[in-house]
């Protein structure tokens, strides 16, 4: 489970009940039926009008990816793995990796590899990863999209859902007090509009968009690790080229322990 995502919307609900509670608003007030109807279910439409349904019916996927941490990721465990990979190339040629690809969970990695052990060149290799690569950002930026839009829709849906409360506040000006209840009523709908847009839809979006680039980040790492290997390179270098992908402390780390391996091994 990805825990930033689940304490960030805990953290953002806390936050503006608390708010709401020290400026004197009772909670109950918040739980009116026909502004969530008009926030949600009017940027649930306003997307549907938006998008194809192709791309709608991936929304489901999309919150999985989410709240879902991907632990198969492990940079520094792939740069490893590509060391022994190299030094196994280097020893019984590149067919022997024949018997790893069916270990390798990884279809992107999987393929990669398979390219390299059946023969073809380098150019050839990385321009197939590399298209495999711009239709996933294709296909993440189409998703985050959805979560931009809805952020964009809610706000606005909010400002209409307040002009409904007031034209039906202001039709009956008689009793005062009444109509400060439904005055206040109705900026419930801006409220809900502004919080699931700026608390909710955005970070949604912003948060698929850095799970990508990150992704993307490490199946360009993938290339760069299957082409080395196919030219031969020694692990040592392998791993050094591989490491520029990690932070500055990481990449010092691992190296750290390449190196206290090696001298254990001889």
């Amino acid at each position: 489970m990805d825990k930033s995502t689940v304490f960030g919307i805990i953290f953002g609900f806390l936050v503006i009940g608390i708010g709401i509670v020290l400026k004197g608003v009772e909670p109950s007030a918040l739980l009116n039926g026909p502004a969530m109807m008009i926030i949600i279910l009017g940027t649930a439409a306003s997307v549907t009008i938006a998008f194809p349904t192709s791309e709608l019916k991936r929304v489901p996927k999309l919150f999985g990816i989410l709240f879902k941490e991907n632990k198969s990721t492990d940079v520094k465990k792939i740069i490893r793995m590509f060391g022994e990979w190299a030094e196994l190339a280097r020893k019984e040629g590149l067919l022997a990796l024949e018997t790893k690809t069916d270990e390798i969970e990884d279809s992107f990695l999987r393929n990669g590899l398979g390219l390299a052990i059946d023969g073809q060149n380098a150019d050839y290799i990385r321009d197939v990863l590399s298209e495999e690569i711009d239709a996933m950002e294709e296909r993440h930026l189409s998703g985050a999209s959805i979560f931009t839009q809805a952020g964009t829709y809610a706000p606005t849906l909010g400002v209409l859902g307040a002009v409904v409360g007031l034209i039906a506040a202001l039709g009956d000006m008689n009793d005062t007090e009444a109509l400060g209840h439904a005055i206040s009523a109705a900026f419930i709908a801006t409220l809900l509009g502004i919080f699931t847009g700026y608390v909710l839809w955005h970070p949604f979006a912003n948060k698929l968009k850095r799970k990508s680039t990150n992704e993307v980040m490490i199946k360009n790492m993938m290339i760069e690790g299957i082409l080395s290997v196919l030219e031969g390179e020694a692990p040592r270098v392998i791993e050094q080229k591989l490491a520029s992908y990690l932070p500055a402390k990481e990449r010092e780390k691992l190296m750290d322990e390449s190196g206290a391996v090696e001298s254990v091994e001889a």
